[in-house]
């Protein structure tokens, strides 16, 4: 594998980079590693500091997790996304537990989280960088809680739906139910019986490589 030159990456991808010392850079682009995560493979949990993750390729998911080990998707980050989370030592005021698992096999490049806590700690625009990216993450949380807290599961299912029609520009989701129902906080079981009762509606056909959306009108009324 080809060596990484992480001082043109983060030249490019580092808002930041270019008022901080030739020092700083080297020590960062030092501590930065060129990571492949296997899909299914543990990421971060809550019991380190993993760093700041720059995703490449591949497919990372973002989730919280009950005592009683029920998960919930925050968020998923593909290429070009990059994850503040994971480097819980940074952003002290996180104070709940954040997972990250790799949903495909993804390819990453990773900042020590206390190599960049050290940056962060003597440079305020590292700082203020870190808590805005954070920040910038919440708003999808929050549309996540306002969903689980406030709408019917057939419109939550069918804006999941819609959704994943509009990122991968197809018709076709090769998600199971029980992905489904992960990425959603529900359970398949409950997933199942609303895939059943839109597809006797001719809203959508289900097999087991996934879902076809095959009356889209249909499924964006639901979501009104």
């Amino acid at each position: 594998m080809a060596k990484i030159d992480f001082n043109s990456v983060y030249s490019d991808m580092l808002p930041f980079w270019n008022k901080i010392s030739e020092n700083e850079k080297e020590f960062i682009c030092s501590n930065s590693a060129d990571v492949i995560y296997k899909k299914g493979s543990a990421v971060h949990d809550s019991t380190e500091c993993s760093g700041v993750i720059f995703v490449q390729s591949g497919c990372l998911r973002v989730y919280i997790m009950s005592d009683e080990g029920k998960a919930i998707t925050l968020y998923r980050l593909y290429k070009g996304d990059m994850c503040m989370l994971s480097a819980s030592c940074v952003l002290s005021s996180i104070t709940f537990d954040v997972f990250i698992d790799a949903e495909e096999d993804s390819e990453c490049y990773v900042i020590n989280g206390p190599a960049f806590m050290k940056l962060s700690n003597n440079n305020p625009d590292v700082k203020i960088f870190s808590l805005e990216t954070a920040v910038s993450r919440f708003s999808d949380v929050m549309w996540v809680m306002q969903q689980i807290l406030f709408m019917s599961f057939d419109k939550r299912l069918a804006i999941f739906l819609l959704d994943e029609t509009s990122r991968t520009g197809s018709d076709f989701i090769p998600l199971t139910h029980e992905q489904i129902a992960k990425y959603i906080g529900s359970a398949r079981e409950v997933v199942s019986r609303m895939m059943k009762y839109f597809a006797t509606e001719g809203i959508v056909e289900t097999s087991r490589k996934g879902v076809n959306i095959i009356d889209k009108q249909k499924l964006r009324n639901l979501t009104l």
